[in-house]
């Protein structure tokens, strides 16, 4: 009697079944897992320097790389727990440094991108992993939805483990934002490296016109440059405030740590966190502000000042004052400034294909209907880096630091609308305008050239400086084949030589006198 051990299914088996249902699913596991270790040894890298050359390090180097580990953790938005406090209540850190948050985003999106394009899967067989289909022109990528979910468990899977080792250090990450934030993040930028190789948006959007599909692209490429405007003046904003308080930066980055290693990470934090307060500098100039504790909001036209006494770090110091006044006036050029980039690039986009035909051209409702979908998507974007920017930095008053997503994304739609619109409206209007001029002339030019044609159809290619200077002017008692008592019977067939030497003074009246040839030739 065979047992039912015995017809249970070898795990050999269970392993080829599963390569051959879904190709290429080992190759995106190891992909996966391959990305995430090296986010980690970006990390552990910076940690382990950073603990070599501090001169009284509190913990050995498995402190180090538990410390590194969490930051990784850090980096995907999960919210750690200091356990060293002096309460004795553990005291969540929730800001994700948006830089550093660059590393495991770039290295996922580039997971994904590899597997599908081939380029992992001939670097797989290269040091005798699992083969993959074979071209005739090298190595296939592995199809969309393995590579996708094989990537995004690879990855799952490695920070999981980093999530248990961290948490018997001194930062330990929480697990509910872990499961939340590591998986969220992980689908997402493995899910748009898969994007840009096989594109499948462009195949969801069949149900849309040829017009339709241009107007959602041109938008979505307006509101992302909006978006980096706004972003980028408020780099600028972030700058400029740390030149003006130069001497309340520099002392309180003396006054937070001492010794070269401690200066040396409070340097790293403060150039990680640079992109969260041009973030904040344009929650600022877009009027929501940003919380700096309970209580405390701050924005241009906020009256209400930064709370005191502020931890010294180099970035809290260089905090404007009280808003409005000139200072309020001033930064509403960033919002003005995105407004007026979102609306010249959508009417632009609406006189790009004039060579198609005047009907291919938007119309002013086609216009701004592109230029209101820009600022939708520019105040998504801007109110989703605005709530990843902040977070909490401990208990009660400490609770929430940074702006407001939904409050942010709101002032940023209406901004780049209401300056959008009317900019879209002038310069589409203008650009038309001298589109026009340009096809009047050209079309004159070409009536002229078309005319010239035909002439030298009918009357042979004869240049006009020759035939000017060898036909000679007709006279009225000479017969003229055409001509009956010194009038033409049609005036179209008046040759144009005969029209140029009546009404040109300085054409000559007839033929220039031949040389005759010397004598004895």
């Amino acid at each position: 009697m065979t047992s039912w051990t015995d017809r249970r299914t070898p795990l050999p088996s269970l392993l080829a079944r599963s390569r051959d249902r879904w190709p290429g699913l080992w190759v995106s596991l190891l992909s996966g897992a391959v990305a995430a270790v090296l986010g980690l040894g970006v990390f552990a890298l910076l940690a382990i320097a950073l603990w070599v050359g501090a001169p009284y390090p509190d913990d050995g180097p498995d402190g180090a790389l538990r410390v590194a580990a969490a930051s990784w953790l850090l980096a995907h938005g999960v919210v750690l727990f200091r356990t060293e406090t002096l309460s004795g209540v553990p005291a969540p850190v929730g800001i994700t440094p948006l830089l550093s948050a660059v590393v495991p985003v770039w290295l996922l999106y580039r997971a994904a991108r590899d597997v599908t394009d081939g380029e992992a899967v001939e670097g797989t067989k290269a040091v005798g992993g699992p083969e993959g289909a074979e071209g005739p022109e090298g190595p296939e990528g592995v199809a969309a939805g393995p590579a996708w979910c094989g990537v995004a468990a690879g990855y799952v899977g490695v920070g999981l483990v980093a999530t248990l080792y961290a948490s018997a250090g001194a930062l330990r990450p929480s697990w509910a934002w872990t499961l939340v934030c590591l998986p969220l993040v992980t689908v997402v930028s493995a899910g748009v490296g898969v994007w840009t190789t096989r594109r499948w948006p462009y195949g969801a959007l069949r149900v849309l016109s040829r017009e339709e599909h241009k107007l959602f692209r041109s938008a979505g490429r307006a509101g992302l440059a909006g978006t980096a405007v706004l972003v980028g003046g408020g780099g600028l904003l972030v700058g400029l405030s740390l030149v003006w308080h130069g001497e309340a930066v520099r002392e309180s980055f003396l006054q937070v740590t001492q010794g070269w290693a401690g200066r040396g990470a409070v340097l790293l934090l403060a150039v990680a966190l640079v992109p969260n307060a041009a973030v904040w500098a344009a929650s600022y100039a877009l009027g929501p502000g940003f919380l700096l504790g309970a209580g405390h909001g701050m924005g241009a036209w906020s009256p209400t000042t930064a709370p005191s006494p502020l931890p010294p770090f180099p970035l809290l110091a260089a905090l404007p004052g009280s808003g409005g006044g000139p200072l309020g006036w001033a930064v509403q050029a960033v919002p003005a400034a995105a407004g007026v980039v979102v609306g010249w690039c959508l009417a632009r986009g609406a006189c790009a294909e004039r060579e198609r035909g005047w009907d291919a051209v938007w119309s002013v409702t086609r216009t701004v209907t592109g230029v209101v979908g820009a600022a939708v998507v520019c105040g998504l974007l801007l109110g989703g880096l605005a709530e990843v920017s902040g977070g909490p930095l401990g208990v009660a008053a400490l609770a929430r630091f940074g702006p407001v997503g939904w409050h942010v994304g709101a002032a940023a739609a209406g901004w780049v609308a209401g300056v959008g619109v009317p900019v879209g409206v002038v310069v589409r209007w203008r650009s038309l305008r001298g589109m026009r001029k340009r096809w009047v002339e050209d079309r004159g030019a070409e009536e002229r050239r078309v005319g010239g044609r035909r002439a030298e159809e009918r009357w042979g290619e004869v240049p006009v400086a020759s035939a000017v200077t060898s036909v000679p002017a007709p006279v009225a008692s000479e017969p003229v084949e055409g001509r009956a008592d010194g009038a033409w019977d049609d005036p179209d067939l008046i040759p144009y030589e005969v029209l140029a030497a009546e009404v040109d003074p300085f054409l000559p009246d007839g033929p220039e006198p031949t040389p005759s040839p010397p004598e004895g030739s």
